[in-house]
């Protein structure tokens, strides 16, 4: 049985392995370059795993996050982390088995608390926060938390638009794509990586659009929410730039949250990000926990 072949298998029983790390999703995102992944085993059977997605520069080979992997990193079954001595030879197995790459970066996910192995061998580390709702099955408390800015933004949105979720993924890059000319940014994926990214979410059940439109059919603000079986994850937005005052994308926000709750049955809802202040701020404003 292929490196694959097992890493899918033990994707199926491993309890918490983020979407991110999920073999579909990892094809889903690896054009213009190549995901692997090493495994460790205890008495046998699977019980961490490294994947990695690394790109060819001329003679080099070198290991980088692809497009929409927000983290990776290395993942340890529930009953081992923790037991340091056996969590650290877990950890130096997959590093052993890594390929000798001329460069290493990854973002970790926010699960990984023990990097120390990584450290013996002269990796290097430096800290990003995410912000993080928990307790999202008592939706009333997370809502009595939001700071009073928040609030007032919702209730103007209100006014002026509803919340649909049928238009399609021509829409949402549109409106996406919107944010990043606005701030004369290059878009960081093409149409095709976004669609090739949508159609395997939407596969898998992992995926769902939020637009605020208002009467005349207007499109003020895009969201996309995915998740996996522990958080819903605010994925990816826009909005337009002419209707940015309404309060539109904290409504989007809030109707995410809802829906994470109340039809997902999740209880974290997770910002991926950011550092920015301007949006750190919100994070805040809406009650998450810097993580």
């Amino acid at each position: 049985m292929s490196v694959h072949a097992r890493y899918h298998d033990f994707c199926r029983t491993a309890p918490d392995v983020p979407v991110f790390a999920q073999p579909w999703y990892l094809d889903a995102c690896a054009a213009g370059g190549t995901w692997d992944v090493v495994l460790a085993e205890d008495g046998g059977r699977v019980v961490a795993a490294l994947p990695y997605f690394y790109k060819q520069r001329g003679p080099f080979q070198y290991v980088t996050m692809p497009p929409f992997v927000k983290w990776l990193g290395p993942y340890v079954l529930p009953e081992f982390r923790g037991v340091l001595k056996k969590e650290h030879e877990l950890l130096e197995t997959l590093m052993k088995q890594l390929p000798a790459f001329s460069a290493f970066k990854q973002n970790f996910h926010p699960a990984t608390t023990n990097w120390l192995p990584f450290y013996w061998q002269k990796f290097r580390q430096t800290t990003y926060y995410t912000y993080r709702l928990n307790g999202l099955h008592q939706l009333a408390q997370v809502e009595v938390g939001l700071n009073r800015n928040i609030r007032r933004n919702i209730q103007k949105a209100r006014q002026q638009v509803r919340v649909v979720h049928h238009l399609g993924p021509e829409e949402f890059y549109r409106v996406n794509k919107m944010s990043f000319d606005r701030q004369g940014l290059p878009m960081p994926y093409s149409w095709a990586q976004f669609a090739r990214h949508d159609a395997a979410l939407a596969a898998n059940g992992a995926r769902q659009y939020f637009f605020a439109v208002d009467a005349q059919e207007r499109i003020y603000s895009a969201a996309y929410l995915i998740w996996d079986q522990q958080a819903a994850y605010y994925h990816l937005s826009g909005d337009d730039p002419a209707l940015r005052d309404s309060g539109a994308g904290i409504l989007l926000i809030w109707e995410a949250i809802r829906y994470a709750s109340e039809v997902l049955g999740l209880a974290c809802f997770d910002f991926e990000g950011s550092m920015l202040p301007a949006v750190e701020r919100i994070r805040v404003q809406f009650g998450a926990v810097q993580t």
